[in-house]
């Protein structure tokens, strides 16, 4: 080899090294995730996200990272943490409750938004269909405006001499004006009175039960609202204390004792949301990805609570139960 050969070489290793570097170094997507609560009450369905998000091959830490922002139950801090992430340059933003989601769509028309909850999105003009959501938005429904419903027909069953309802909403929740106008229906129609209390804080929801004591009300249905999520131990605590007969959105109610709950499994939504923000990683168009609805609804059952209530529950209701606590 003559030295123009090896000078030849040693310049193409040489120019050839900061390409080789910049494809070893390539930066991994960051993924948003947007949070109407806090770090605590979320974790399991964190967990349950990134479970889901590994099984289409990414990795945090690994392939991927995640940028975590917390709005603490504080709804108004949302706008401002969504433009956090958007600056941050994420790839997708992943987003719980329908404040979340109003306020990451309102933040971005481009960037892909997953989501779990939502009240009716197509009504709302977000998409425009759940088959073909055509817009920078899908995800998984968690049915929040229509399972209230069935809900107060569960515990019409449980309680059915009750003739005073209470309704407890989150007023900063969108989806809370749907469901105190179908409820609001629904009882007018069964001649039972429905007294309907707002909190958005932890002393309102004090309060709350307060005036449910001093209407004499025979039972409650506590609306789906990740505030109330993260303030289950209070709620159950209180609804015992008082002997109140209360229904709830998710199994871990009944688990810390709450009488009776209805609805999807949260940590099942939050896995498929890994799934889907996974497919978006890997090149798949959220307009093209239609929202996934449950399959599968849990009922579940708190025997002992019932007993302490000297609530009967029914036959019929234990046998469609997929859980009963004794």
């Amino acid at each position: 080899m003559n030295r123009r050969e090896l000078t030849f070489l040693l310049g193409g290793a040489v120019l050839g090294r900061p390409f080789a570097a910049r494809a070893q170094h390539k930066a991994v997507p960051v993924i948003g995730y947007l949070s109407t609560t806090s770090p605590g009450p979320q974790a399991p369905y964190v967990a349950a996200f990134r479970e889901g998000l590994s099984g289409t091959g990414y990795v945090e830490g690994q392939n991927v990272a995640i940028e975590f922002r917390w709005a603490e139950s504080h709804y108004d801090r949302l706008p401002a943490l969504a433009a956090d992430l958007i600056d941050h340059k994420v790839e997708v933003i992943v987003v719980g409750s329908t404040p979340g989601i109003s306020a990451a769509k309102k933040a971005t028309s481009t960037i892909p938004i997953v989501f779990v909850g939502g009240s009716d999105l197509v009504a709302a003009g977000l998409l425009v269909s759940l088959a073909r959501p055509g817009g920078n938005l899908t995800g998984i429904s968690i049915m929040a405006d229509e399972l209230p419903l069935k809900r107060f027909e569960l515990l019409s069953e449980l309680v059915p001499q009750a003739a005073t309802v209470a309704l407890l909403v989150n007023p900063d929740n969108a989806s809370s004006e749907r469901i105190m106008r179908d409820l609001q229906e629904v009882t007018h129609a069964k001649a039972v009175q429905l007294t309907v209390l707002k909190a958005r804080v932890e002393d309102e929801i004090n309060a709350a039960f307060v005036t449910i004591v001093q209407l004499h009300a025979d039972a409650l249905v506590v609306a789906p609202d990740p505030f109330f999520g993260t303030r289950r131990e209070q709620l159950v605590a209180l609804a015992s204390r008082h002997a109140v007969p209360a229904i709830y959105e998710w199994r871990e109610f009944a688990s810390s004792g709450g009488l009776i709950s209805y609805g999807p499994s949260l940590a099942g939504t939050w896995r498929q949301a890994g799934a889907y923000t996974g497919k978006i990683l890997a090149g798949a168009r959220p307009a093209d990805l239609p929202v996934q609805q449950p399959t599968k609804f849990e009922l579940v059952i708190n025997l002992k609570t019932a007993k302490a209530l000297g609530l009967r529950v029914p036959q019929s209701l234990l046998a469609r139960a997929d859980e009963v606590i004794e």
